[in-house]
């Protein structure tokens, strides 16, 4: 079974995508750039508090430069705008637009929001300690009471995010499911591999990756932060050989 968690959580992402989308059209431009500026703020805020759970700076350097390594030959980030860009064609009516290439901004390109909007919202989603703690609690003692915290924050960003865009933050929905389904329904496995130092690490790690969707979204620094996915895994990693 998934997890009751999870079904909470998916269905809030896409109720609050939903009323977001919905709010969008009525927006002013000024207002929904504000919005997505607020968000930015608050990416960044809560990628810097993730990375102060790290016992060794040194572990979540190598697992960001190892992961990026490994994050950039497998060009991770280019293959989830294409697939973002698959699902717009297949959602849009405008199925005769050109797929551009897999390397432009999607930060900037209009072509490419919607990939920009389902990259981020799932990062967002899917990153920091509530996930992993939330999923696994879910798993083992059937307690959602962490993911379901989670969900209701993840729905109101949902709503916020969708406003500002658009439909590519409901499919992130997708990436809920398959994630913390995959944690809930391993979570025993999960918990018996996954010690206390490497939660710590792995939630530094991807305080990182927060902190870069904060740049991008402040609209300071464009970093490939699919790329640095890698480094999740890399962290408990680096921890096991270690300590």
């Amino acid at each position: 079974m998934i997890g009751t968690g999870t079904l909470i959580n998916v269905i809030t992402v896409l109720v609050g995508g939903t009323v977001g989308i919905l709010l969008g059209t009525r927006l002013p431009e000024r207002m929904r750039e504000t919005i997505m500026h607020g968000l930015g703020l608050l990416t960044t805020i809560i990628g810097i508090q993730l990375s102060f759970e790290t016992e060794q700076i040194l572990i979540v350097l190598a697992s960001l430069l190892l992961g990026g390594i490994a994050g950039e030959w497998l060009r991770i980030e280019g293959r989830i705008n294409q697939l973002g860009l698959w699902l717009e064609r297949k959602t849009s009516r405008d199925n005769d637009r050109p797929a551009p290439d897999e390397t432009q901004d999607v930060f900037r390109s209009g072509a490419s929001r919607f990939s920009h909007a389902f990259l981020t919202a799932s990062l967002l989603f899917c990153v920091g300690p509530m996930t992993i703690l939330g999923s696994i609690q879910d798993g083992l003692s059937g307690d959602y009471t962490l993911l379901a915290v989670k969900a209701v924050m993840d729905g109101f960003a949902a709503l916020a995010f969708a406003s500002t865009l658009g439909p590519g933050v409901l499919f992130s929905a997708l990436t809920v499911l398959v994630y913390q389904g995959a944690l809930t329904l391993g979570a025993g496995l999960a918990s018996a591999v996954l010690s206390d130092p490497m939660v710590a690490e792995m939630t530094a790690t991807g305080g990182a990756l927060m902190l870069a969707l904060g740049l991008g979204l402040l609209e300071i620094k464009r970093i490939r932060a699919g790329n640095l996915l890698p480094a999740i895994v890399v962290a408990p990693i680096i921890v096991a050989l270690v300590k």
